[in-house]
């Protein structure tokens, strides 16, 4: 059991029989009247955002949690599957946990999250950027780059992006995860 004064961004606790996130807080000592924590708090389990208030000195349930490096294997049936990089350890997580699979690589890495007493994964970090290869897009029309006009294409993971017209097929391209936006043709 910890108290308030130890709320910080980022940590795990369990509320209302669910597991949080705390994503930001703010401790107020208003001139009359007692102190009090105002957090927002990320469920690990759906995804929901709440806003709550704790009195000062308020015990709260800190949950350890630990975070360990995946690769992407594959998608089946069961949902996607990943590998522990050190144990060789695999493990099957369904589609509604992952925020963008279709940018998921055969080979990329991820962060998963995992309760640690429990050993069930709760969230999966995807990486910010991703380098894909364009496999499919029509070809730009020369002189037609007066506007940020964008054009569909196809990368190799099958996800649809729109990309600017001077991008050409076996072109490779960062993709941003969390929005889909593209961001810069990749150099490498």
């Amino acid at each position: 059991m910890a108290n308030t004064s130890e709320i910080r961004n980022g940590l795990c606790i369990e509320y209302n029989n669910d597991i949080y996130s705390v994503v930001e807080f703010l401790h107020v000592k208003p001139g009359k009247g007692p102190a009090f924590v105002r957090t927002k708090l990320k469920s690990l389990t759906n995804g929901k955002v709440v806003d709550n208030t704790f009195p000062a000195s308020h015990k709260i349930s800190v949950v350890r949690v630990e975070r360990r490096t995946f690769q992407f294997l594959y998608k089946d049936d069961m949902g996607y599957n990943f590998m522990d990089n050190e144990t060789y350890e695999q493990v099957s997580i369904e589609e509604k946990m992952l925020d963008s699979p279709q940018f998921l690589k055969e080979g990329s890495s991820v962060e998963i999250l995992f309760h640690a007493e429990k050993e069930i994964p709760l969230t999966i970090d995807m990486p910010q950027y991703i380098v894909l290869e364009i496999t499919a897009t029509e070809p730009g029309v020369r002189g037609n780059t007066a506007t940020n006009a964008t054009k569909p294409a196809t990368v190799e993971t099958g996800a649809e992006v729109r990309v600017p017209l001077f991008i050409n097929e076996g072109d490779r391209i960062k993709i941003e995860t969390r929005t889909g936006n593209y961001m810069e043709r990749s150099k490498s």
